[in-house]
């Protein structure tokens, strides 16, 4: 259960907890979103980390676009949501939603555009451009038998990868599979971070969305940004986070619980009907 001592003092104070504290602050209720932004800044880097069901993220999403382009400090804004080498640098503010998707050859059965759309559009009619940063399909085989990955994360965080990795297949993965599906983690993370990191303008922020994990501060994006970039993290999380991910983000962002849902309820019946090999 996270102390919420400091909800008493003036939101002018969070910045302080922030830079003073290991852990992430809660943001205080009385601060809005996406007010509570000015208290991260400046910064070069702006991660913001969503579970990805979670409608009200995606909100949170457009209004941080919508708020930094008013200060003038948004240089781009890089999306998990499509790959790298796709964007939408070149196109007019008054580009078409069909424009936009084509230009960042935008995968709607994987990330419905009906909710990431509002996103990069945001940013489009703010003339901000919209960079894919995922690795590329192509790239996905390459990245599973890429053992130099493995040394870009400490034992301890790439172990904790693979736990993530075990974690987020039910425990269903065969465990000779768990190296190289962490592998390409990494390498997802690491495209992120150099499409981030390309975009970055002296004076402004790049904003980062993606899930949750991608942002973690020990084994995500920011540990393959350039050392000499600032960086800071929201991660937006349903009811109570998990007391892990304290040590992960400069600042949480509860949004109200989802309705119960047993993810791994599908994968289990999928596993089971799937031919013995």
């Amino acid at each position: 259960m996270y102390r919420r001592l400091h909800l008493l003092l003036p939101a002018t104070l969070v910045a302080l907890f922030l830079a003073l504290s290991g852990c992430a602050q809660i943001a205080p209720t009385h601060v809005s979103w996406p007010g509570v932004l000015h208290t991260l800044l400046p910064s070069d880097m702006l991660l913001l980390g969503e579970r990805h069901d979670a409608p009200q993220h995606q909100q949170m999403q457009r209004e941080a676009v919508e708020w930094l382009t008013r200060q003038g400090l948004l240089a781009a804004l890089v999306l998990e949501m499509a790959e790298q080498g796709h964007s939408t640098q070149g196109l007019p503010p008054d580009a078409s939603e069909a424009s936009v998707q084509a230009a960042l050859a935008w995968n709607d059965g994987a990330w419905p555009w009906l909710q990431y759309g509002p996103v990069a559009m945001a940013a489009v009619r703010a003339g901000v451009p919209v960079h894919g940063g995922n690795l590329p399909r192509r790239e996905l085989r390459t990245a599973l038998t890429d053992s130099t990955l493995d040394a870009l994360l400490s034992p301890a965080a790439l172990e904790r990868q693979r736990q993530a990795v075990r974690d987020g297949h039910c425990g269903l993965l065969p465990e000779p599979r768990v190296p190289g599906m962490a592998r390409v983690q990494v390498a997802r993370d690491l495209s992120m971070a150099q499409t981030a990191a390309a975009a970055q303008r002296p004076g402004k922020v790049v904003l980062v969305v993606a899930g949750a994990a991608h942002v973690k501060r020990s084994l995500g994006v920011p540990v393959h940004l350039p050392e000499n970039m600032t960086q800071k993290v929201v991660i937006a999380h349903t009811g109570i986070a998990e007391e892990a991910i304290k040590s992960e983000a400069n600042l949480l962002f509860q949004t109200p619980d989802l309705p119960p849902d047993d993810a791994c309820a599908p994968l289990r019946q999928r596993w089971q009907a799937a031919p013995a090999r």
